[in-house]
């Protein structure tokens, strides 16, 4: 896998990596503040620049990055919490080639400022900034000075992905080495941050194998080579069956979404299980989607036993109460991968250990807030981060669970982790999700494994509404799946290429 995601402690440890292996820590935080000054030279002309360094590492960092910026022709000032004198290790080092104006940190010291870096403290700050720290982030974000931080943004957790208490630097630019952390892809955080760029500081990628983290950013890197693209001789069903699960007559709209969706995204087949008295509303609105009538759970146990039948939506608009209780439990006895949605959680509110008891893997939960909520109660306030509680759900459902939102996480039982960051806040509106539980299903129904398979949908879900842009409303994401998929197909043959030529 790539796009890994590394914690604070394991940040420290591929620093620790390196310099057992022969890069002192010393060249590590050269090459940092280097890294930084060199983004800044690519966005930035030359001008009135103030480097706010802190007492630890991260304050070296600025040190470094004033450095290089006076060396550019940047007018440069430091300004540094607390003594000089009182730096240690690494940091006192790079203080002591500054030769530049030094003073001390306060908010009269960004005045005339043009710039400003962000050096006063890094991911592992555990306490609320306070006095002069507090009092210069305050006056910094009041003003409209651009910003450039060094790994984080100051009072930022690095692991938590949110502000400590209610200060923290508004970033424009973050420049964080070697992995990205929580705080750069959770919400809040990811606002702090701005852009965020990776820069290589000479830690070798061989750490990654020891560290051997459990949290990666979203990306075709993850899932890509594994993707379902049709193949030259293969038939419909060969490209699996999906059937979604319908609601009564005034509620069949979801279901029809999410079997766009499935079809969009490249299921052979696609067929909604409509209640009886739905079939006439189902059946007038669609036409490469066919229907199959039902009545209550037996009814539907029928329509399973057809073994091509490889993969199950159900949930959107399905109702609340007993009668979707026992079609939830009807589709998991059915063996075929599951996506449980909507209604088909909720129902569940009161008893969810009687959900847990049917839930077997292939399946996927894709709750939002509110969902995890009723079924999960209490977790999310529990959980250190979302991730968290998306990881310990997964343990407890035993299958893969999407948490959704603008950083939607999708967690397996065995502890990996994925954080989606491409979603616009455009795609907040009614219906996105039952497209996106239809994908899931579809890309099941194709032979994806239910973690991968809830990985790319919600980033082709992503890349979809970007791609529409602003106005966008459920139907639409169904009809830009396929310049998205696509696009897709040509990266990776791209990527591929490269790779080979490479090697």
């Amino acid at each position: 896998m790539s796009g890994e995601v590394l914690t604070v402690a394991e940040s420290y440890a591929a620093e620790k990596y390196a310099a057992d292996r022969g890069t002192p820590s010393l060249t590590l935080m050269e090459n940092a503040g280097h890294a930084v000054a060199a983004e800044i030279m690519k966005c930035m002309e030359l001008c009135r620049c103030v480097v706010l360094c802190g007492p630890g590492n991260n304050g070296g960092d600025g040190f470094v990055v004033a450095r290089h910026l006076r060396t550019e022709g940047f007018d440069v000032t430091v300004a540094l919490l607390g003594a000089r004198e009182a730096l240690k290790g690494d940091a006192a080092e790079m203080a002591s080639q500054w030769i530049g104006d030094c003073v001390a940190l306060s908010p009269t010291a960004i005045n005339e400022a043009k710039l400003v870096v962000d050096a006063l403290f890094g991911a592992g700050l555990s306490r609320r900034l306070e006095g002069e720290a507090k009092a210069t982030v305050e006056a910094l974000n009041a003003s409209d000075i651009p910003v450039v931080a060094v790994d984080v943004p100051s009072g930022l957790h690095g692991d938590l992905g949110r502000a400590l208490e209610d200060c923290c630097i508004r970033a424009d630019l973050t420049v964080t080495f070697f992995r990205k952390k929580p705080a750069h892809v959770l919400m809040s955080g990811r606002l702090y941050c701005g852009e965020v760029v990776v820069a290589d500081i000479g830690i070798t990628k061989g750490v990654i194998t020891v560290i051997a983290p459990r949290l990666y950013e979203n990306g075709p890197l993850l899932w890509g080579e594994n993707y379902p693209w049709p193949q030259t001789e293969a038939h419909k069903y060969a490209r699996g069956h999906c059937v979604v699960v319908s609601g009564p007559s005034h509620a069949t709209g979801a279901a029809r979404l999410a079997a766009c969706g499935a079809l969009r995204v490249g299921a052979g087949l696609v067929s909604v299980a409509s209640p009886m008295e739905a079939v006439a509303a189902n059946a007038a609105q669609l036409t490469a989607i066919m229907v199959k009538p039902f009545a209550g759970a037996s009814g539907l146990s029928r329509i399973l036993k057809d073994k091509r039948i490889n993969a199950i939506a159900i949930g959107p608009g399905c109702g609340l109460g007993k009668p979707t209780q026992e079609l939830v439990a009807t589709v998991l006895a059915s063996g075929a991968a599951a996506v449980l949605d909507a209604d088909a959680l909720t129902s569940f509110a009161y008893t969810p250990n009687v959900l847990f008891a049917h839930l077997r893997e292939p399946a996927v939960l894709t709750p939002h807030a509110g969902e995890f909520e009723q079924i999960f109660p209490g977790l999310l306030a529990r959980a250190k981060n979302k991730i968290e509680a998306a990881r310990t759900a997964a343990a407890t459902a035993k299958c893969t669970v999407l948490l959704k939102g603008a950083d939607t996480v999708i967690a397996s039982p065995d502890g990996r982790a994925v954080v989606n960051t491409n979603a616009p806040p455009w795609l907040a509106t009614a219906g996105a999700g039952d497209v996106l539980s239809g994908m899931i299903a579809g890309l099941m129904a194709q032979g994806m494994q239910s973690f991968a398979a809830a990985c790319a949908a919600a980033w082709l879900h992503g890349e979809a509404a970007a791609r529409y842009g602003l106005g966008l409303i459920a139907e639409d994401l169904p009809e830009q799946l396929p310049p998205v998929l696509c696009n897709l197909k040509e990266r990776l043959e791209n990527e591929r290429s490269a790779h080979q030529k490479g090697n």
